[in-house]
């Protein structure tokens, strides 16, 4: 569940639910998701989750890929922990985990976004244990909290010991120093004390790391965790819990002197995208490499010759729309199709000039992201070019299968592809992970989501959009309202020339797979490209709509095919563009 999703649409329902109920629901139906590999690459999908190799610590003999975890507060039933792990996550918190558990009474208010809590809530050990089991893969480290006396503390980690990459347990389990170098000694795993902001912990222990928790002002907090990073060496990780609730407080913990970080209450209002902007706000904080990948220019050679493809075919769409192999292969001439019906030439018109719209278009959104993107070598500028090119160069497949494959598309084809496999070859050495200088839940932030989610909701529409339109094309090829506008059916196009409808079939081929390769490049810009500050994204959407808008709905006017329900798609696609390039124009552009 994106921030594009949560905040717009499915926080609001929540907030209206009782709280322990909304979050196992929300929980359960993330796992289920998360249960398979199809619902996990699903989540990568979405979100592209995985943290730069710059964030990656080796604390206590653990590797955590990102200093940011989770708070066992947030999901203590464990009914979201398959989830959890695909989320940006480098660690989680399980538990509490008591011998016999405990319910949570708690209420939130969402106007102060605060959860007051009554009674904490433990898991029970054998329930604790059956989930634990249930994870079929665990991709990262659990820290497992465990709560009780010194004998009850001794038995949950004995049960849990081969879940666990570490152990966290209360200052005041132990009577003595002594009695915690043994506990440690028998356990043979990573011991983690925590102690609250009003705790002191004694020199006498040597635990593997502190956890300092606390529900105050970040600024106390901060105090403390200074004052503990001075107390002790700078070899002892200190995990802070809580107050985190902008990118920019986790930063000036991770400054202050924390070790690792766990999200808590807070993390459930700013919402679950909140540790990817953590991640790519904490790399920010590297010194930035110079990475250039030498593939870029290929890339951006492929998009330009498509977008002057796309000029040439608007060119012909517009003056004689019918070329001399389509006279060929239909055995008549132009003449003889105006004099027959004209509205069947500017139905074919429609169809090319729609067409070369969606190439221009789509050529300036390859180049764009071979520019900005694959040239500053990032990963996921990169997987988006190569994904929807070679969804379009399997587009010719439908052209061989209409009886009818031009020589001029052939050739284009075998222009492209040396273009597109130098550039896929050249610019592997773009994988680096994104950054961002967004540190606030600012009120830009939380517009550009709405923003957001009309153009994830834009690039799917129209990626199905032209699935559709190949799937029609393969077997009815009309639909009503063409056969409305042309004032025949298809017998008589077929009784006046039976390779009409494979040429209109071939051009309705070319516009569907062209379409499904353009939504894919705008779905996949939407999902991973919008950062503050990204003015290259922001213009990539605003100026690489234009054609395809201008040749798909002003078209129909040009030759008075004007069907409301026709174009309704067109407007409803219209409708998401403005709105998305209205309300990101504040985050995407700001200096």
């Amino acid at each position: 569940m994106p921030d594009w999703s949560y905040h717009p649409i499915f926080k609001p329902i929540l907030q209206k639910l009782p709280p322990s109920f909304s979050r196992e629901l929300i929980h359960r139906g993330m796992s289920m998701i998360s249960s398979s590999r199809i619902g996990e690459g699903l989540i990568e999908f979405l979100g592209h989750m995985e943290p730069s190799s710059k964030l990656a610590k080796n604390l206590f003999g653990v590797h955590f890929s990102t200093p940011v975890g989770l708070s066992g507060r947030i999901d203590p039933q464990l009914s979201g922990m398959k989830a959890f792990q695909n989320l940006g996550f480098g660690f989680i918190e399980i538990g509490p985990v008591s011998i016999r558990g405990s319910s949570e009474e708690l209420y939130i208010d969402p106007k102060q976004e605060k959860i007051h809590r009554l009674t904490d809530a433990s898991m029970e050990l054998t329930a604790a244990k059956e989930q634990l089991l249930s994870l079929k893969k665990k991709k990262i480290p659990l820290l497992i909290n465990v709560e009780g006396t010194h004998q009850e503390a001794l038995q949950i980690c004995e049960e849990l010991l081969p879940f666990s990459d570490g152990f966290i347990l209360g200052s005041h389990t132990f009577h003595s120093a002594s009695q915690f170098n043994q506990f440690k000694y028998e356990l043979n795993k990573p011991i983690i004390l925590s102690i609250s902001q009003e705790d002191t912990l004694s020199l006498d222990y040597s635990p593997d790391g502190i956890l300092l928790t606390g529900n105050d002002s970040l600024e106390e907090f901060i105090y403390k965790l200074s004052a503990l990073r001075k107390l002790y060496s700078e070899e002892l990780p200190i995990i802070t819990s809580g107050c985190v609730k902008e990118p920019s407080d986790s930063i000036k913990l991770l400054e202050s002197g924390a070790s690792l970080i766990m999200l808590g209450d807070k993390y459930i209002f700013t919402g679950p995208g909140l540790p990817k902007r953590i991640n790519e706000a904490y790399t920010s904080t590297f010194p930035k490499e110079p990475v250039e990948a030498d593939g870029w220019r290929w890339y951006w050679l492929f998009g330009l010759a498509i977008a002057i493809a796309g000029f040439i075919a608007l060119f012909f769409s517009m003056t004689s729309v019918i070329l001399p192999y389509d006279e060929s292969f239909l055995g008549i001439f132009r003449k003889d199709i105006i004099y027959f019906n004209p509205a069947i030439l500017y139905f074919m018109a429609h169809d090319r000039m729609t067409l070369s719209g969606t190439m221009i278009s789509g050529g300036i959104i390859y180049m764009q992201l071979a520019r900005h993107g694959i040239r500053n070598g990032l990963h996921w500028a990169r997987k988006a070019v190569n994904t929807a090119g070679t969804i379009g160069f399997l587009g010719i497949v439908l052209f061989i299968g209409y009886g009818y494959f031009d020589w001029l598309h052939g050739l284009f084809w075998l222009i492209l592809l040396p273009f597109f496999i130098l550039g896929y070859a050249k610019s592997r050495t773009a994988s680096a992970s994104p950054s961002s200088s967004n540190l606030f839940n600012s009120t830009q932030w939380k517009l550009s989501l709405f923003g957001q989610l009309c153009f994830v909701i834009l690039g799917f529409s129209l990626a199905i959009g032209g699935i559709v339109i190949s799937v029609i094309g393969a077997s009815h090829v009309f639909v009503p309202t063409d056969l409305t506008y042309l004032c025949l059916t298809p017998e008589a196009l077929n009784e006046f020339n039976d390779r009409l409808i494979p040429v209109i079939a071939h051009d309705r081929a070319g516009f569907g797979s062209a379409l499904l390769s353009v939504g894919l490049l705008v779905l996949m810009l939407a999902l991973w490209g919008i950062r503050e500050g990204e003015r290259w994204v922001w213009w990539t959407f605003a100026i690489g709509a234009i054609p395809a808008f201008a040749a798909g709905i002003l078209t129909h006017f040009f030759i008075n095919y004007t069907d409301f329900i026709h174009l309704l798609p067109a407007y409803f696609a219209l409708l998401l563009y403005v709105i998305g390039v209205i309300t990101t124009a504040p985050f995407l552009l700001k200096k």
